[in-house]
């Protein structure tokens, strides 16, 4: 993820080259707006955002995980991610970021001590808007990952998924206007991607969003870094479909081949079975039906009787 470092000029967020980021991250590294976010997740009306200390760490990276953005704010600490694409090992990641989090917030005491150091409370929420169908809200448990499941787990960490997506938590999105209108800057890039190439769809996206005054001001200051951010996003999670796509058609053709491979095998224990069959069994793709013809190969005592019930 691309790191944000440092704000020039007229508020315009300055990004490094050799990273990526996100439109999220670039509009909640305004304390103003995290704190927004911040009550509408919570239900609060807190109004003064330099009492919200952000503490995203730059340079941490494990296993590749970074976070969105972190900060502290009320003896909590708060650990904010987007995600377009579902991932329940979220709470490992984010059990790794906020141990680093929580090692330089004790850095100065004395942990050998007889004095109980006390911490702030740890939070942590995913915002979802991603294309696959997913429920308003969900949580992501450590404990689920274990091996082996415990009645009372001695440790846990527990992730809080919102779906962001239009037709979803239309509360929270009521209460903070800047994830509302992010998320229709995002329904219209998607819109006009399928329409022409993702380049104009974004320029058209954002032409339009000042215009209308969605997120104005935000893609008027940061225009040129919003467009890159934007196409390298939509390009990630396009890559990131396929993928899923590639492994899910690769686990179908496995599962296929596995299936006819042990209904050929069950098939030749019964007697001799013709090319044509065999050619009949290749062919087939249906998963279902493979799996029907493995259960009546069972059942059957001749591989004529089989060719008679299928």
């Amino acid at each position: 993820i691309l790191k944000m470092h440092s704000c020039g000029q007229e508020g315009t967020i300055m990004l490094k080259n050799d990273d990526k980021d996100s439109i999220f991250r670039m509009l909640y590294l305004d304390k103003k707006e995290l704190l927004s976010l911040y009550n509408a997740v919570n239900g609060t009306h807190y109004t003064n955002s330099e009492d919200l200390e952000i503490n995203t760490l730059q340079n941490a990276i494990y296993m590749n995980i970074k976070n969105d953005v972190s900060f502290l704010f009320n003896f909590q600490v708060n650990l904010y991610e987007h995600q377009s694409t579902v991932n329940p090992n979220m709470p490992l990641r984010d059990l790794f970021y906020v141990s680093d989090l929580l090692q330089n917030y004790v850095k100065d005491f004395d942990l050998y001590g007889r004095g109980l150091v006390k911490i702030p409370a740890p939070r942590f929420i995913v915002f979802y808007n991603g294309r696959e169908k997913q429920p308003e809200r969900r949580v992501y448990k450590l404990s689920d990952a274990f091996s082996k499941k415990l009645d009372e787990p001695e440790l846990e960490l527990m992730v809080t998924v919102l779906n962001i997506n239009s037709g979803n938590n239309a509360e929270l999105l009521g209460n903070c206007k800047t994830l509302r209108e992010y998320m229709q800057y995002i329904e219209r890039v998607r819109e006009y991607a399928m329409q022409m190439v993702i380049e104009e769809a974004v320029e058209r996206a954002i032409t339009e969003c000042i215009k209308e005054g969605i997120l104005a001001e935000f893609l008027k200051r940061n225009r040129a870094e919003a467009i890159k951010v934007s196409i390298y996003e939509y390009n990630e999670e396009l890559h990131l479909d396929n993928v899923r796509r590639e492994g899910y058609e690769e686990g179908m053709a496995q599962g296929r081949a596995q299936l006819q491979e042990l209904l050929l095998d069950i098939l030749q224990e019964l007697g001799d079975v013709s090319e044509e069959l065999k050619d009949l069994i290749i062919c087939q793709k249906d998963m279902a039906i493979l799996s029907k013809w493995v259960k009546q190969a069972s059942k059957s005592d001749t591989v004529e009787q089989f060719e008679k019930n299928i």
